[in-house]
């Protein structure tokens, strides 16, 4: 049996071209994963989880404890990525803290000229991962930020606190923490 996707003649164009459909399609298969699933090591784990915790902390307790909005819901995200991948592109100070402002500037100002709406809440994720990656500041986690502010109809002070100074609080605990172990350097670079 012949297993090439490329072989079968009968769904070629005249001209010996795949069609563009099949082509599409068959990209939706993936490909086979050429190098082997790592697991950190304990030491690894146990400092991601205890930056994670502490960084998480820190914004939960300065939001329940002294009343002062510091959390929204996609910093867990950015608690992966800042505490368990520290040196992903991603997880960088700038795409960190850049991200996310950029992000609650989007949701804020479409909640602000549109409303809350299907479309208001699309427009301020897509216009946030746009601005983001045009401004080299990508945070996964600042699309959750966008549209976290239009569903939750915020105010323009949403991009000082909670996201501002959250986004930078938890950078400065992954300073603390990331740099615990001597095989760890965070961040990789500022700008």
């Amino acid at each position: 049996m012949n297993t090439n996707p490329d072989s079968s003649s009968a769904i070629r164009n005249q001209d010996g071209r795949l069609p563009f459909l099949t082509i599409y399609l068959r990209k939706m298969l993936g490909s086979r994963r050429t190098a082997p699933l790592s697991a950190p090591s304990w030491k690894e784990l146990l400092v991601s989880w205890f930056g994670a915790f502490s960084g998480i902390g820190v914004v939960a307790v300065l939001t329940l404890v002294y009343n002062m909005p510091m959390i929204v819901s996609s910093f867990g995200a950015s608690a992966l990525l800042i505490y368990g991948l520290p040196d992903a592109p991603l997880a960088q100070p700038r795409n960190v803290i850049g991200g996310h402002i950029i992000s609650a500037i989007c949701g804020v100002t479409v909640y602000a000229l549109c409303g809350l709406t299907w479309w208001s809440a699309a427009l301020a994720a897509s216009l946030a991962i746009l601005l983001m990656l045009l401004t080299r500041t990508a945070h996964p986690p600042g699309g959750a930020t966008a549209l976290g502010a239009v569903l939750a109809r915020v105010s323009p002070m949403y991009i000082l606190t909670p996201v501002a100074l959250g986004a930078t609080l938890l950078v400065l605990v992954g300073l603390i923490t990331n740099n615990l172990l001597p095989e760890r350097k965070y961040p990789k670079y500022w700008l």
